[in-house]
């Protein structure tokens, strides 16, 4: 009579959270103890290994303390994770959900992001056994990261530079620092324009490659005359906001 019933539906739903426990259970009882403490002691050695590539690459212009920890942890985090769920297409499943994570604290350089999914990747293959392929993955991208950082390759000329030129509203910056720009520089080119203080001021922002040996104060100095004595900002174009072009 209940069969099909109201208690009926109450027994099925029980019947297969059961299942779906003793599922839980086998598959934990699977997973030997040595296995457990080889992946996820392989997980933290490489995660740990991934912190002193990054300390080392990152060493002249500093890191943070914190983010040194998230790459060992990390791995291992994951590692456990993946080994968990014990089966290999749910661990690449979970792997790529792991890509839609946004973090509170967005890294600053892209290359730290980089270094997160370093991390995760290695984690992953000790998640799901692949020790071997982990431990070739980081000696060939960590080896390969210690060569680029050392060489500087990709890096920037000193000479290159941004400068960030504040103008008042009603001061028309066609042509007016050409001038001064020419004399003092190799290359310069306008790279953006926008409003600061509510509308109340503009900001020129140029990509320029000053002269060898050039008097930098006597380069912002001339600059200040024409813009009404306001703020002038020169730095080293790596140090400073990335502007990408289409």
């Amino acid at each position: 009579m209940f069969e099909h019933g109201f208690f009926g539906n109450v027994l099925s739903k029980y019947y297969e959270s059961d299942s779906v426990i003793n599922s839980s259970s086998s598959a934990l009882s699977t997973i030997k103890p040595g296995e457990f403490f080889l992946c996820v002691g392989a997980a933290l050695v490489i995660g740990f290994l991934i912190s002193l590539i990054y300390i080392v690459t990152h060493r002249k212009e500093g890191y943070s303390q914190s983010y040194v920890l998230t790459m060992i942890m990390l791995p291992t985090i994951v590692s456990l994770i993946l080994l968990l769920i014990n089966t290999t297409a749910g661990a690449l499943s979970l792997a790529g959900a792991f890509t839609l994570v946004r973090f509170r604290s967005v890294a600053g350089d892209p290359k730290d992001i980089a270094y997160i999914f370093f991390a995760m990747a290695a984690g992953v293959a000790c998640g799901i056994g692949y020790l071997g392929f982990a431990i070739v993955f980081f000696i060939i991208l960590g080896a390969v990261m210690f060569v680029l950082s050392e060489t500087d390759f990709g890096g920037c000329k000193k000479r290159h530079m941004t400068l960030k030129i504040a103008i008042p509203e009603n001061l028309d910056y066609q042509g007016v620092f050409e001038p001064v720009l020419s004399r003092y520089t190799t290359f310069h080119k306008l790279r953006r324009v926008k409003t600061t203080n509510f509308g109340t001021l503009f900001e020129l922002i140029y990509s320029v490659d000053v002269l060898e040996n050039v008097d930098q104060k006597k380069f912002v100095d001339e600059l200040r005359a024409l813009n009404g004595n306001m703020t002038i900002n020169l730095v080293f174009f790596k140090y400073d906001d990335k502007i990408y072009e289409n």
